[in-house]
């Protein structure tokens, strides 16, 4: 491979941010045609295209995002260097990560846990809906989506679905409500009858339709028992906040209230048989897959 022109770099990353040529050509004050010619000159010393043309405009392929991040980090370290005239600081590669909004932020933490406090990374956060989330991954806007909804797929489908963890789900509540019913120490035990800890205290259940309010009607069903619903969510974070206020108890994978267990504010009343939370990474079939995601996802 040829030496990289970092002039013909600059005008790459100056296409990139326009959109265009014309845009590009008019702030550089060169031709289209010559500015043309060097961004050809660039992607045959790179081996790859750089942009794909959609209507009057352009747009980055997956080697000319790639490209783009290394060229925004190249020039941002030159103008570093020409301002202090010493390296202050290490090249820093971005990983761009999209959660469902509704997802454990505990969760979320625990996945990103070794990248936090690096100095040569920036993770870049977006939470949304799982289908604005998968857009974005389609888009190469993301490198990674954490759900915990299983998006669906065929042959033709770009996703990769890699399975991170599986989480108990367990019926918690504030000590003082739940009395002689709380743990004394041993794992998913109960002091009184799965049965009657669900007939006896208003609950705080996961929204209807999400997989874990049918798997909880497919247990209560069995059980035969009746409930008194205090609330319906299909938010994670806000399970935590009404078990937290003594809205009653809460059907929650104990990842979600991990400090408050530790710390006693909650306990945990019971163990839900059957019942466990599936935690997903979602990435796209990528010819240049981000470095960062392969520890992450164990491999």
């Amino acid at each position: 491979m040829s030496r990289l022109n970092l002039h013909h770099l600059r005008l790459f990353q100056a296409v990139a941010t326009e959109g265009t040529l014309t845009g590009a050509a008019r702030r550089l004050n060169l031709s289209q045609s010559a500015l043309s010619a060097q961004l050809k000159a660039l992607e045959a010393s790179l081996g790859h295209d750089l942009f794909e043309r959609v209507g009057r405009g352009l747009v980055l392929t997956e080697a000319g995002r790639i490209a783009l991040d290394h060229a925004d980090t190249i020039f941002q370290t030159a103008d570093e260097l020409s301002a202090t005239l010493a390296e202050t600081g290490r090249a820093r590669r971005a990983l761009r990560v999209g959660a469902l909004a509704t997802l454990s932020r505990n969760f979320q933490m625990q996945f990103l846990r070794p990248l936090i406090g690096r100095a040569d990374v920036e993770v870049v956060l977006r939470s949304g809906s799982q289908d604005e989330l998968l857009r974005g991954l389609d888009g190469l806007a993301l490198d990674v989506v954490l759900t915990n909804l299983a998006p669906a797929r065929d042959a033709a489908s770009p996703w990769r679905v890699h399975r991170l963890d599986d989480q108990p789900v367990s019926l918690i509540g504030r000590s003082h409500r739940l009395g002689r019913a709380a743990l004394s120490g041993r794992p998913g035990g109960m002091a009184k009858p799965l049965a009657e800890l669900l007939s006896d205290h208003p609950l705080v259940l996961p929204a209807p339709g999400t997989a874990l309010r049918v798997s909880f009607d497919s247990l209560v069903d069995r059980l035969g028992c009746r409930l008194s619903i205090a609330a319906e969510v299909d938010d994670m974070a806000m399970l935590r906040l009404l078990a937290r206020e003594d809205a009653g108890l809460a059907v929650i994978p104990r990842i979600v209230v991990q400090d408050e267990l530790a710390s006693g504010l909650l306990v945990e009343a019971a163990r839900l048989p059957d019942m466990s939370e599936t935690f997903l990474a979602v990435t796209r079939e990528r010819r240049f897959p981000n470095p960062l995601l392969k520890p992450l996802l164990g491999g």
